[in-house]
């Protein structure tokens, strides 16, 4: 198997206790409480501004909270000083902002930075890492790349490896698919299954595709607007129904008696009088 499967530290519990999270005077959300366990594929499902990147600031703890706390297994996530959560869990962000240029392969060996001793870079283990990683993601023909030339979908995926690079066994990922043509969605979902099926890692990522989410997802947070906020398995949190409802746009599932797709059935638009004003 190659190295970088193997996490250098067991996967912890990350626990959310009463969280409240806010925006200015608007409450996101309020009183969430749930657990990110070892062998868990959790997605994060919401319209834009429900506190979905907020949500994922806070989980690998680089805010506090408004309310409530989440715990790395038994210590909260912002007592945990940055080099020793860096080794627990690996936290990509929804956007990167490349700010000098550097080959693919050494921006992926950034993701090694944890793990460094004495005097830098250079440990066997390292170089093992980032080439897997580097294959896993189907970047080795773009590795002596500069990322300033990279397109945003392969500049997603050199991200994302060093993100991997951590070998972290807790990954919180925002939106990493996000830019990516349909076959590099799925060969970094398959990726994640294969991982957290292992047993090994737990990981949460923030997708907006309802059906790759029922694909691939174990578990499900579903926001909406209104600070409402289901968890659970996958397939009973992304119904017709709940999907609809926290979307607000109308959902139907259709299937061919194989495989079933959650579809959009047009545009939810408030019910009006004669005079057009909302009823």
């Amino acid at each position: 198997m190659s190295h970088w499967f193997e996490p250098l530290a067991p996967c912890p519990r990350l626990a959310l206790h009463d969280v409240r999270l806010r925006a200015g005077n608007r409450v996101l959300v309020d009183g969430l409480s749930m657990q990110i366990e070892a062998g868990q594929l959790w997605c994060v499902v919401g319209p834009n501004g429900v506190g979905k990147s907020t949500l994922m600031g806070v989980l690998a703890g680089l805010r506090a909270p408004d309310g409530g706390e989440v715990r790395v297994d038994e210590t909260p996530a912002t007592h945990i000083a940055p080099a020793a959560l860096a080794r627990q869990r690996a936290y990509l962000p929804q956007a990167v902002h490349d700010t000098f240029s550097m080959i693919v392969r050494d921006a992926v060996r950034v993701g090694r930075h944890p793990h460094l001793s004495g005097w830098g870079w250079g440990k066997g283990d390292d170089d093992a890492v980032v080439r897997d990683v580097i294959r896993e993601l189907d970047l080795e023909s773009l590795a002596a790349r500069d990322v300033l030339t990279l397109s945003g979908g392969e500049r997603q995926r050199a991200s994302l490896a060093a993100a991997m690079a951590q070998q972290a066994p807790l990954l919180l990922l925002d939106e990493p698919v996000a830019h990516l043509d349909l076959r590099h969605q799925i060969l970094v979902l398959e990726l994640l299954k294969r991982l957290t099926s292992a047993g090994r890692h737990a990981a949460l990522v923030i997708l907006h595709d309802l059906n790759l989410a029922r694909r691939y997802a174990t578990h499900a947070l579903l926001m909406a607007e209104d600070g409402h906020a289901l968890h659970g398995p996958a397939h009973q949190v992304l119904t017709p129904a709940q999907c609809s409802r926290a979307l607000r746009t109308p959902i139907v599932s259709v299937s061919d008696g194989m495989h079933t797709a959650l579809i959009p059935d047009g545009i939810s638009r408030p019910a009006t009088d004669a005079n057009g004003n909302q009823t």
